[in-house]
């Protein structure tokens, strides 16, 4: 792969991140697993970021993209889509959001940015309110409210973005208390930040933090902040472009694990919906969606050939029920890292849910996070058969597993073995 990796570095920007020492070029996928050019096989545990959700090479998608590329690609939002209706037809149910109206884009960094700009409309404020230690995209807008410095490489922005807590459960300075208490106190500080501020347009927030780590807050926390939220006219902006589509295992959304007051405003989707083609998109009842006074279109944005695939692949998740089983696989997984951690002193935690999986590392005897470690770790899992992705907010000290969710128990144990021996060669 030198040459290729050198035809890389001679045309791509120094800021395009790639994984390992010895970058590898995937070639080839099927189920869980993939390919690389040197004929390597691998049991794939990212899934190109949370988006191949289903399989690699998933027949029922592979013969609906066919089928559609033979009749027609492409035609944009100035004509009726067939495809594109059907697929905001069932996302609109599917979404618990009254009155829905769905937008497509190509990605959920422009998913999260049309989300921005209908907040901001429909509230005439340019203020945002944003989770520490976030993540919304790479776009100009989506950096901006991003709460992870990391990955957020300027301060100059078009929004004034306010940042909250709750995002981190074990860490920060509510982390020693009681779930409940922890809540309370995340509560009381939104409210502390209401007083001291003019009109924000709305909360952007995502259930589980992806790039950050897998962290979340413990359940109920966005249920307790949209009531304070709805008082003050702010809107709820849920970022399910990781955590939609029952990747969870026990919601089919990320924020049904905070309902008792109902959907939020907005939701934006992405990666997995897809399974490999691009396709985000935005939910918001119709006051909201509709509060632009100019034309728009979108020249990419539900295309036929990805609505097809979309629509595709929605029916074999829901008719295989795999979020129910990211429940049972994941359950066991999570249960077997765990297993695998209390023996490992560089292990912190083990958190997450479904197939939604983080696991932090740290110095041991200590709680400093160690993202040399990390980075040993994903080679030492690469060459033994096995792709992980990482993440975390401070540093990249965070192995981040998140499969295909038709992943059997057999790949599960398999991963975890092979886990354990790159935590123990790196360790």
């Amino acid at each position: 792969m030198t040459g290729l990796y050198d035809r890389h570095r001679a045309v791509s920007p120094e800021w395009l991140a790639l994984y390992y020492r010895h970058p590898i070029e995937l070639t080839h996928g099927e189920g869980r697993h993939v390919q690389d050019a040197d004929g390597n096989r691998y049991l794939d545990f990212f899934g190109g970021i949370l988006t191949t959700m289903t399989a690699h090479a998933l027949p029922e998608v592979t013969k609906a993209v066919a089928e559609q590329a033979g009749r027609i690609v492409h035609s944009s939002t100035l004509y009726l889509n067939r495809p594109m209706v059907e697929m905001a037809e069932r996302i609109a149910t599917l979404s618990g959001i009254p009155d829905a109206r769905v937008f497509f884009t190509t990605s959920g960094t422009e998913a999260n940015d049309t989300a921005l700009l209908l907040a901001t409309a429909y509230r005439r404020s340019s203020q945002i309110l944003a989770m520490r230690n976030s993540y919304h995209g790479r776009s100009f807008s989506t950096v901006s409210i991003t709460g992870n410095q990391a990955w957020s490489p300027t301060n100059l922005s078009p929004l004034q973005t306010l940042y909250v807590h709750g995002g981190v459960r074990s860490r920060g300075p509510y982390a020693e208390l009681s779930d409940e208490r922890f809540i309370k106190a995340c509560v009381a500080d939104l409210e502390d930040l209401l007083g001291h501020t003019r009109r924000p347009a709305a909360l952007i927030a995502e259930p589980i933090q992806g790039v950050g780590g897998f962290t979340s807050p413990p359940d109920g926390l966005f249920a307790a902040f949209r009531q304070v939220l709805d008082r003050h006219g702010v809107l709820w902006i849920s970022d399910e472009v990781q955590t939609g589509w029952g990747r969870t295992g026990e919601h089919f959304w990320g924020w049904q694990a905070h309902a008792e007051h109902g959907p939020p405003d907005i939701l934006t989707f992405a990666k997995g919906i897809g399974n490999g083609m691009s396709v985000g998109g935005v939910v918001a009842r119709a006051e909201v969606m509709n509060c632009l006074d100019a034309n728009s279109i979108s020249t990419f944005g539900g295309s036929p050939i990805t609505m097809a695939a979309s629509l595709a692949n929605l029916s074999y998740l829901l008719e295989h029920d795999l979020q129910g089983n990211a429940r049972r696989v994941g359950g066991l997984l999570i249960e077997r890292l765990r297993g695998i951690a209390a023996g490992c002193p560089a292990v912190r935690e083990v958190r997450g849910r479904g197939l939604m999986i983080g696991v932090e590392l740290v110095k041991p005897g200590t709680d400093e996070a160690d993202p040399e470690a990390a980075a040993a770790v994903l080679e030492a899992a690469r060459e033994g058969g096995l792709l992980i992705g990482k993440g975390g907010g401070h540093s990249t000290s965070v192995l981040r597993i998140a499969p295909p969710l038709t992943l059997t128990v057999a790949e599960a144990e398999e991963g975890a073995a092979i886990l354990a021996d790159a935590l123990h060669a790196a360790g």
